[in-house]
């Protein structure tokens, strides 16, 4: 086998540039007519077979129908079909009207009912969609065979684009349109058309979403969006509260989830004890809508419950706008009024084809009754002709001379039927010419004048919303009304002891429970080397060998019983590989110090309240100085005595006080105890744990100092066996 060599930019460019350039041009991304390929394609088809009248059609005559322009599978056409319905709830107008089940945008299991057993037909919305289409408003093109003509945009009365949410994904790029009220889009429109630099933030108000919910307003971020067509809006599940039932019933939900999966979100965190205030969650929706019931337990404030759930289930969840679009066969990411100037263009020609249709039609026609004209200034002689005429080829051609008209007009006169030569039919048929004359001078005048172009889309505009407005579905909701989740306020609050093991385990260890039985159970060679009293509202900063510090909240660790190993650090905290644990500090509110011992004999005192941080990071790095391994590190509010004891014997006793504090949290520290070129500090306690007989003498007010040997009398007790 031989194999020819190419280089891999060129076969990206001939293989797969023009998939990517189809897949975005011809299929994933919306045009300024709000519709991708498949949408148009389908509706137009609907439109063809007379839907737009007259009963409804089932939906597999429409899928197999549309075939003939989109050669998709039947099952990828009618999953399109189904968005598009009043019955599916996907967007604010359906576009297609509809009978029997199409499944619910907000609901992720109900399946849709096969396409021979549902019936549709145009929605009456859509005779704003293919208005004048017959007009020449828009470009035909070709089908996939060649056998039929399809329109390249549908020539819609309404920005469609904004109103109807819209979704695609295709070769690096990508496209999320979120819906907007149509009357507040009319409004917009008319608006912008009057003074493209208008306010929009005043007229479009917010978002507005098939399934309701309520919007929480973000001015800044509206703005955003409507200015870069980019950014993220938050919305969350409308409720009301059954005092009768002490039930909490959830009727609308935010677009970008679905009942089940709110359902289950809250059923896994029953089952992690991270909700119990809740004794059972069912789904009530029947014909009458969307309904979520949740039963409570007694006592249970339903309001702050919902605003716990909000922040941890999809009850609120977050819609990311992105606005991109395509003009000219070109992606393009556009705020609100880039969207309108596009849309008004885009309409103005449609507007400007249709007069140009309308005048030619209408200076056809009055052609055709100034040639009639002409016949009624002697109706006996044009029998003449005709009856002198011996053969037919030649009738149209003598009428043009003994009238003094042209082809179009004889012919025309030819083909009138000899009971309706007569006066009164010829004089019925030519008075319409005055008005004609002033029709075509009427749309010229318009055609020529953009003004008039804007005020007759407005116009339009304002019929629109008139005919189809709605009110908001989906409420806008300020800031200042909504109830914080602060979930220190759920958090059971009750003392504890917290036990650090050499090996990097952590116990988390009731006063019951540890009353109860108080003796460790402990990997063989590990031993606890540090233990703090503190409450389960406390934080815990835990150090390790490589500078960093990881932060914890102490409700997040599980509690531990004394026959247990506790929570594995490295683990619970995702360190790095190798990394081990060298110390931990235990804090309610950030005050106090921190003192690092290192093995050179420097110690560095540090404000505990650098470590504090408003984004409640859990991560740290340059936690302390690493000029030198870390021995010891010890947390206080008030400055204590401590006992440095080196590798040699010697011990130093000094206070913490004759450390100054250091403002930056890597900071190499002072020298506390010098130390000869082969010792180094290899322990630091606390001084009433040494146990020394005279701590005066082992005691030092100027820093830095050398220490005493270990006195042969404290070398024997059990705290200072450390050689």
């Amino acid at each position: 086998m031989t194999y020819t060599e190419q280089p891999i930019t060129k076969t990206l460019e001939q293989n797969y540039m023009p998939y990517a350039m189809s897949v975005i041009i011809s299929r994933a991304i919306p045009e300024i007519d709000g519709l991708k390929p498949s949408h148009r394609k389908l509706l137009y088809t609907m439109y063809k077979m007379g839907l737009l009248s007259g009963n409804r059609t089932k939906s597999a005559n429409v899928v197999g129908q549309t075939m003939k322009l989109n050669p998709h599978g039947d099952q990828a056409i009618y999953e399109t079909l189904v968005r598009l319905t009043r019955g599916n709830e996907a967007l604010l107008h359906p576009l297609v009207d509809s009978k029997g089940n199409f499944g619910k945008q907000y609901s992720r299991d109900m399946a849709y009912a096969a396409s021979r057993y549902t019936e549709v037909k145009l929605d009456p919305i859509c005779e704003e969609i293919f208005g004048d289409i017959d007009k020449n408003t828009v470009d035909f093109i070709d089908n996939y065979d060649g056998t039929m003509k399809e329109p390249v945009l549908l020539p819609v009365r309404f920005p469609n684009i904004l109103v109807n949410p819209n979704q695609g994904i295709a070769v690096g790029v990508a496209s999320n349109l979120c819906s907007f009220n149509l009357k507040e889009v009319c409004d917009t429109t008319i608006a912008y058309l009057k003074n493209p630099n208008t306010d929009i933030a005043k007229t479009l108000l917010a978002p507005d979403f098939s399934t309701g919910g309520e919007l929480i307003y973000d001015e800044n971020e509206i703005r955003e969006i409507y200015q870069t067509g980019r950014g993220s809006i938050k919305v969350r599940a409308k409720y009301t509260y059954d005092k009768k039932n002490n039930c909490i019933d959830i009727t609308e939900i935010p677009y970008t989830t679905t009942v089940e999966a709110i359902i289950d979100k809250i059923i896994e965190l029953i089952k992690q004890g991270k909700v119990r205030e809740i004794s059972d969650i069912r789904d009530e929706t029947d014909l009458n809508g969307l309904k979520i019931t949740i039963d409570l337990k007694r006592g249970t404030d339903a309001e702050k419950l919902m605003a716990r759930l909000y922040k941890i289930t999809p009850l609120m969840d977050t819609y990311g706008c992105n606005f991109n679009i395509l003009s000219g066969n070109t992606p393009k990411v556009l705020g609100i009024s880039g969207i309108l100037d596009e849309w008004v263009r885009f309409r103005t020609n449609c507007i400007k084809r249709q007069l140009e249709y309308d005048i030619n039609k209408k200076s056809e026609k009055l052609h055709l009754l100034m040639g009639l004209e002409k016949l009624l200034l002697d109706i006996d002689k044009a029998i003449k002709i005709i009856r002198e005429t011996e053969l037919e080829a030649q009738v149209v051609q003598n009428l043009m001379q003994g009238f003094d008209i042209d082809e179009v007009q004889a012919e025309y006169i030819a083909e009138i039927k000899l009971r309706n030569i007569n006066k009164e039919y010829i004089l019925k048929r030519t008075q319409d010419i005055e008005d004609l004359i002033d029709e075509i001078a009427r749309l010229r005048a318009t055609l020529g004048d953009g003004n008039k172009i804007k005020e007759l889309i407005a116009s339009q505009l304002k019929e629109i919303s008139k005919k189809y407005g709605v009110p908001r579905r989906t409420a806008i909701v300020s800031p200042d009304e909504i109830v914080q989740y602060e979930q220190e306020q759920y958090i059971e609050d009750y003392n504890l002891k917290i036990f650090l093991t050499k090996d990097g385990y952590l116990k988390k260890i009731s006063h019951v429970s540890l009353r109860a039985a108080s003796e460790h159970k402990l990997k063989e060679g590990d031993e606890i080397v540090s233990e703090f009293d503190t409450t389960n509202k406390s934080e815990i900063l835990v150090f390790t060998d490589k500078c960093t510090v990881y932060k914890a909240k102490t409700y997040e660790i599980n509690d531990c019983k004394a026959s247990l190993l506790g929570e594995y650090l490295p683990g619970v905290l995702n360190m790095d590989e190798g990394e081990r644990v060298v110390g931990i500090a235990v804090t309610t509110d950030y005050k106090g110090y921190i003192l690092f011992c290192f093995e050179n004999g420097k110690m560095s005192k540090v404000s505990i309240e650098s470590y504090a941080t408003k984004l409640n990071r859990k991560k740290l790095t340059n936690a302390y100085g690493g000029a030198s391994r870390l021995v010891k590190l010890f947390h206080f509010t008030e400055d204590i005595d401590l006992a440095a004891v080196s590798s040699i014997g010697k011990v130093l006793v000094f206070n913490t006080s004759s450390i100054s504090l250091k403002s930056t949290r890597a900071s190499q520290g002072v020298s506390v105890m010098t130390l000869k070129k082969s010792a180094v500090l290899k322990d630091v306690k606390r001084v009433e744990d040494m146990g020394l007989s005279d701590v005066k003498y082992y005691k030092t007010k100027n820093i830095p100092a050398a220490g005493c040997f270990l006195r042969p009398e404290d070398s024997k007790t059990k705290q200072t066996s450390l050689f």
